[in-house]
C-alpha cells in the first residue's frame, strides 16, 4: 500500500514524498519576467517546509500569453540566470521543482494589445480574440519547447504544461472556447492535437526522460465546455504519448465560484476533494500518476487518497499560503487541519503585483498588535 511520506518518483525523477506544491500565482516577478527576490525566498521556504515537488507558477513561454505584468517569464535567454536560482534553492533544501509553461490565449494581457486564441470570439469586456493561424500555433509549440530549453538550463527537474482554467492550451481543449473547423477544432481528438504537438516537441528537445507533466481541468463547468468524459479520453491520448504525471483541476474564469478551482470558504467535509468523482474515473482508465489538487486541506483525507489509490500525489495550493511548512508540521507529528480558511484575500496582492501572502493572517497578527 502507497504512503504519503514514502519517497516516490515522477519518471526519473524521484521525490520525498507525495506532497507537491501546486502552481500558484505569486506575483513575485518584475515586469519583464524575471524574479524578484521574494520568489526565491518563497521558494526557500516551501523547500525547507518538505514539500516534496514545487510547481512554479505560470511562466508565460511568449509575451503575447503574459497574463498579468508581476508574471515569471521565461521566453527570454537572460530570464535564466534567475529562474537558476529558483532551481538552487529549492535543491538546496531537499524539494525537487518543475516549471510550469503557459500561454494566457484569450486571458492573456498582451501590451501590445492583441489576444490570440483558438477561435475569434467577443470576450466579456468586450475585447476581441484573434484566431491563431496554422502557422501562429506552429509558432507557440516552438515557443513552448523553447521554454523548455530554458527550463533544463535552468536547473529545473522538469516541465509541466498549463492546460487548465481556460489559460490557452485549455481553451482549445474546449467547445466553448474552440469553435474551429480545421484539424485543430471539432472532435476531440483535433482539438487535443496542440497538446500533442507541444508534447513530442518538448521531448524532441529533451529526451524521454525528463518529466513532463500537465495541468488539465477535469471540467469547465460552464455550458457547453471541456468535460470529465473528455479529460479521461485526453489523459489517455497524452500517456500514449508520453506524458509522466497529469495533474488534475477543474474551472474556468467564467465558471461559478462554488465550481472553480479557488472555491471560497471551507467546504462541508465530504466536499472537501473538489474533484473525488473525476480522479476516480481517471485512475479507472489512466495509468499515468495523478496530482490532485482542489479543497485539500486535512491531513486524513490526503493520506486516504494516498492509500486508497485514488491519488498518487497530493497537491497543494492555498494551505500553503498561509503555512509554508504545513507538510513539515504534518510529517512531525501535529496533523491538525490546515489553518488556510480559503478566503481568497491572498489573490488581491498577488494580482497586484505586491506578493502573495496570506492577508487573514496578516490582519489577525495586526489586530494582535493593536489590542
Amino acid at each position: 500500500m502507497p504512503t504519503i511520506f514514502e519517497q516516490t518518483s515522477i519518471g526519473a525523477m524521484t521525490v520525498e514524498n507525495r506532497f507537491v506544491r501546486s502552481a500558484t500565482f505569486e506575483g513575485m516577478a518584475n515586469g519583464d519576467g524575471s524574479c524578484k527576490d521574494e520568489v526565491i525566498d518563497l521558494t526557500a521556504e516551501l523547500a525547507r517546509g518538505e514539500v516534496g515537488l514545487i510547481i512554479s507558477s505560470h511562466a508565460y513561454v511568449e509575451p503575447s500569453g503574459r497574463v498579468r505584468a508581476s508574471q515569471l517569464g521565461i521566453h527570454r535567454d537572460d530570464l535564466v540566470p534567475g529562474l537558476a536560482r529558483m532551481a538552487d534553492v529549492a535543491h538546496q533544501n531537499g524539494s525537487k521543482i518543475v516549471a510550469q509553461l503557459a500561454h494566457g490565449g484569450c486571458r492573456a494581457n498582451d501590451p501590445a494589445g492583441e489576444l490570440v486564441g483558438p477561435s475569434t470570439m467577443k470576450l466579456a469586456d468586450d475585447r476581441m480574440c484573434r484566431e491563431l493561424s496554422k502557422e501562429d500555433i506552429r509558432q507557440v509549440v516552438d515557443a513552448f519547447r523553447r521554454g523548455v530549453e530554458r527550463a533544463m538550463e535552468a536547473g529545473f527537474d522538469g516541465v509541466q504544461m498549463h492546460s487548465a482554467h481556460g489559460y490557452l492550451l485549455s481553451q482549445f481543449l474546449s467547445p466553448y472556447f474552440n469553435r474551429r473547423t480545421d484539424e485543430y477544432g471539432g472532435k476531440l481528438v483535433n482539438r487535443a492535437r496542440i497538446h500533442l504537438e507541444v508534447l513530442n516537441a518538448i521531448r524532441g528537445a529533451v529526451g524521454d526522460e525528463v518529466p513532463v507533466l500537465i495541468k488539465m481541468n477535469s471540467d469547465d463547468f460552464i455550458d457547453g465546455g471541456f468535460t470529465r468524459k473528455e479529460m479521461v479520453e485526453v489523459a489517455g491520448m497524452l500517456e500514449n504519448e508520453g506524458i509522466s504525471a497529469v495533474e488534475m483541476s477543474g474551472g474556468t474564469a467564467l465558471s461559478p465560484k462554488d465550481r472553480g478551482f479557488s472555491r471560497p470558504g471551507i467546504q462541508a467535509p465530504g466536499e472537501e476533494v473538489y474533484y473525488l468523482d473525476a480522479a476516480k474515473m481517471y485512475k479507472d482508465a489512466v495509468s499515468a500518476p495523478l496530482v490532485l489538487v482542489g479543497g485539500i486541506r486535512t491531513y486524513s483525507v490526503a493520506r486516504s487518497l494516498v492509500e486508497e489509490g485514488i491519488a498518487d500525489f497530493i497537491s497543494l495550493s492555498r494551505p500553503l499560503i498561509r503555512e509554508p511548512r504545513l507538510v513539515r508540521r504534518w510529517h512531525e507529528g501535529d496533523t491538525s487541519t490546515a489553518t488556510c480558511i480559503h478566503c481568497n484575500q491572498c489573490f488581491g496582492p498577488a494580482r497586484s503585483g505586491e506578493g502573495m501572502y496570506c492577508v487573514a493572517e496578516y490582519k489577525q497578527k495586526q489586530k494582535k498588535q493593536s489590542a
